[in-house]
């Protein structure tokens, strides 16, 4: 399999998992499905990372998608909560939260600086960690922002804590990073953090104070079969689509989520 096909199977599953996220009645095996998600495009960003001509460039679109996203669901959860507060909104009132674009932009910001290899940037990237933790805490404790406000910036503000997937999600772009182009090691460290991840999850997964660290379910471990797509890669880009992956992501977010408000 090639980087391309590798993408639309991930995209597949995405699909199916979103479906099971945002319309209602659907049965639990969609989520199982879409466990192998997120390490395959975490697998296609480190590739394509690894392979691109101008990793700036790379960058800087993972991180206008991200902020593009943000700037959609802003919107929309805006006037979603605009609705509510004049009793014009029908059903719950559920916002969008979705960018895993911030996930994979800070992943891939983060092993720009490992390459670099410089203590210094490295040392404030650890700074900024604490600094911006404080500072969300701190903003949350004090409700200076509303709800809508706060899913826009916090994914964005460049915190592990704070992505889709959280810090589990940032170390496993980390650990491709450094075993992607050999197959055993892969297969070795893979199966590695899925089962370390299992294991952290059936021991402290189900407590709520550490919800924002381990933001799984319980049939998480399912994304081990992954795997099995990454060991296909030929090492080959495939026929590109590169923009179709961008502009699907947050099309069918949207669509998915009305879809599921009009069917609720």
């Amino acid at each position: 399999m090639n980087n391309t096909n590798i993408k639309i199977m991930a995209l597949i599953m995405m699909l199916i998992d979103h479906i099971g996220y945002y319309i209602p009645d659907t049965p639990v095996w969609f989520h199982w499905i879409g466990r192998v998600a997120a390490p395959l495009f975490i697998y296609c960003v480190v590739i394509g990372y690894h392979h691109t001509t101008n990793k700036s460039k790379y960058l800087a679109r993972l991180g206008a998608a991200a902020v593009a996203m943000g700037l959609l669901t802003l919107f929309i959860n805006r006037r979603l909560a605009y609705l509510a507060s004049i009793g014009e909104l029908d059903g719950t009132l559920d916002y969008i939260t979705h960018n895993f674009f911030a996930s994979l932009f800070l992943i891939a910001f983060i092993i720009m600086l490992l390459e670099k290899k410089k203590v210094k940037y490295i040392l404030l990237f650890i700074i900024w960690q604490v600094v911006s933790t404080v500072m969300v805490l701190y903003l949350e404790s004090n409700v200076f922002v509303s709800v809508p406000l706060e899913l826009f910036i916090f994914p964005l503000v460049g915190n592990v804590l704070l992505v889709e997937g959280s810090l589990f999600i940032v170390l496993l772009g980390v650990a491709f990073y450094y075993t992607y182009n050999d197959k055993v090691k892969v297969t070795i460290g893979y199966t590695a953090f899925c089962l370390l991840l299992a294991l952290l999850i059936r021991r402290w997964g189900w407590m709520r104070e550490w919800s924002f660290l381990l933001p799984f379910a319980d049939y998480q471990w399912m994304m081990i079969f992954a795997l099995l797509f990454i060991l296909l890669y030929n090492g080959k880009k495939g026929f590109g689509l590169k923009y179709f992956f961008y502009l699907f992501y947050p099309i069918h977010i949207v669509a998915l989520y009305f879809i599921g408000r009009f069917l609720d």
